[in-house]
């Protein structure tokens, strides 16, 4: 403990994070990276495969329904006028001004005309899926031994195809970025494993194909990013920071992918809530989460996140990019570009890049004039400048959710829950008949942590606020809350966020409520790294390492080696991951 207390923070790190590989993984994007490094690498959490079924690029788990029902868009427009009275900004029934009108004084600017920026910049460029090494080592094998016979086991690919077929000229599997910039047309087939804070289990995704995913796209960073090999993997130690939304039993495939299936010696897992806090130096504050597809509301005090005051709310960062491209139709601003953020994944990078680039909360008209590009047609991609208006309403859908209309998915299957019905059960029923709510699948519904259930539908994240530091019962500990609002997540970075949250979070605390300031925090560092940056600190100053996991109890006591995952003590893990909640 002396050391600790003299020890310059860098020297620690540099002593204890080299072995240290701490793993953020998200519904859209998963943060990795040794505990050495300022920042992880973050990819999106997605794997394209190889298929020969179809010649098409699908999607696994697609949605139901490709558009809002009536009942829906009536809704998110009177959402709309809500906040374009408030914003001092033109109604959806209002005229929008035409192009040939001056630009008004409040005006950002993306055109790739000016010196800072190219204009290529912002393009993106479809994959190539072809793998060149198999091509070339077939033209020299041809040219070699044209005459010569070849060995079958060296002349066909995984799937059995010669080298010279045209299967075998396909990569097998594509990561990241690059899977979601793959030709609609190409011969693949998109899964993304983890969607709204949950395992993406549907009737077209099943539990041993997300699993399996998961390993995957995990086993390829550590191989291609952070370049462990897998001999050496038993030389490291994992930090899993996972988000309150995930249940025991996801926790344990995660658990049990890292330690099992990746090789790795050790690992733990810490709730992201109190990473967060950790990450920016604190040890009290209501953490705000707010991702690409899921919102968490979670008060850490002294160092313990409560979990009776969880909230999930089912929206994100790619909500308001879709809402961003709702709103351009709606004001006739977007071209005549048949852009489809659910169909083709590189429609939803592009939205993104506009969403980072220029969404904010101000009042008064704030447009933008950017390029906007095309991805129908394979050979070009097409683009046209154009004006973006009524930009500060998107982002304003996480105050007045019925704004973002998250897609419909089908529901899990119910085998899923009937596997591990001595750990599911309690939750199963707790949230029973949420199946109903506004559309959404149950999926979507029950958490992990005994939260009060709320109407994710209905509730934006100002309520989720007070509600979360209400439930902590203390007057003492909420005025410390309520000063402690800590934004981390990709759309922490919105501007203007903070201020308007201020205000509304103390305008809706109750009159008989004696709190009267509300300070949401400036962040240290890049909010979007913060939970990760926070799991780097618990995994370095973990001197006793009583929570962690080693490899072989795992085995021996968590999984029925052989038996398909079955476990022989359903709160074995239970009482691994929560003994650090009251330590």
């Amino acid at each position: 403990m002396d050391y600790l207390k003299t020890v310059v923070p860098s020297q620690l790190l540099a002593e204890r994070g080299s072995n240290l590989v701490v793993i953020n993984p998200g519904s859209m994007n998963v943060r990795m990276g040794f505990a050495s490094q300022d920042v992880p690498f973050n990819i999106p959490h997605c794997i394209a495969r190889h298929k020969n079924d179809a010649p098409k690029l699908s999607v696994r788990d697609q949605r139901l329904n490709c558009r809002a029902g009536s009942t829906h868009n009536a809704e998110r427009e009177r959402a709309y006028d809500i906040i374009a009275s408030m914003l001092k900004i033109p109604f959806l029934g209002e005229v929008s001004p035409s192009e040939n009108q001056p630009l008004p004084p409040k005006m950002g600017r993306l055109d790739g005309l000016s010196s800072q920026q190219n204009k290529d910049d912002s393009i993106l460029t479809w994959t190539d899926v072809m793998d060149k090494s198999i091509k070339a080592s077939t033209s020299i094998e041809r040219s070699v031994n044209s005459d010569a016979d070849e060995d079958p086991s060296q002349s066909t690919s995984d799937h059995g195809n010669k080298p010279n077929s045209e299967e075998s000229k396909y990569k097998e599997m594509i990561f990241g970025e690059d899977a979601l910039k793959i030709l609609p047309s190409a011969p693949y087939c998109l899964g993304r494993p983890i969607r709204r804070g949950h395992f993406n289990i549907s009737q077209n995704y099943s539990l041993h194909q997300v699993l399996e995913d998961l390993r995957t796209i995990w086993n390829w960073m550590l191989t291609e990013k952070l370049h462990i090999n897998p001999k050496d993997r038993h030389l490291y130690s994992a930090i899993l920071v996972l988000g309150e939304t995930f249940d025991n039993r996801e926790m344990k495939e995660m658990l049990s992918i890292v330690l099992c299936d990746l090789g790795f010696s050790t690992a733990v897992v810490h709730q992201e809530a109190l990473a967060a806090a950790f990450g920016n130096g604190l040890s009290t504050a209501c953490v705000v989460n707010i991702g690409a597809q899921v919102t968490q509301v979670v008060c850490v005090e002294d160092g313990v996140a409560l979990p009776h005051t969880a909230l999930a709310l089912p929206y994100g960062g790619d909500d308001i990019s879709r809402c961003l491209l709702w709103v351009q139709q709606r004001h006739r601003t977007w071209p005549n570009f048949k852009t489809d953020p659910m169909k083709k994944p590189i429609d939803m990078l592009m939205l993104n890049k506009i969403k980072e680039g220029y969404s904010q909360i101000r009042s008064g008209s704030y447009d933008a004039v950017s390029v906007v590009h095309s991805y129908e047609h394979e050979k070009s991609v097409g683009h046209q400048k154009t004006r973006l208006s009524a930009l500060s309403v998107p982002p304003m859908g996480l105050l007045y959710p019925r704004l973002l209309i998250p897609e419909e998915f089908p529901p899990p299957p119910r085998p899923w829950f009937q596997d591990c019905d001595d750990m599911l059960e309690d939750t199963w029923q707790t949230n029973d008949g949420l199946s109903g709510n506004g559309g959404l699948g149950a999926w979507d519904s029950y958490q992990m942590l005994p939260t009060r259930v709320k109407k994710f539908d209905n509730i934006g994240l100002v309520e989720a606020i007070v509600s979360s530091v209400l439930s902590t019962g203390r007057v003492d500990l909420q005025r410390k809350l309520f000063c402690s609002i800590q934004l981390v997540g990709g759309a922490a970075s919105t501007a203007g966020l903070a201020p308007v949250l201020e205000q509304r979070v103390l305008n809706t605390i109750p009159s008989n409520q004696p709190v009267e300031k509300v300070e949401v925090l400036q962040s240290r560092r890049n909010p979007l790294f913060i939970p990760w940056k926070g799991g780097v600190i618990l995994g370095v100053l973990d001197t006793t390492r009583d929570a962690w996991i080693h490899r072989e109890d795992w085995i021996k006591n968590g999984v029925h080696v052989g038996s398909g995952r079955k476990y022989k003590d359903s709160y074995f893990l239970q009482s691994q991951l929560m003994c650090y909640y009251n330590s």
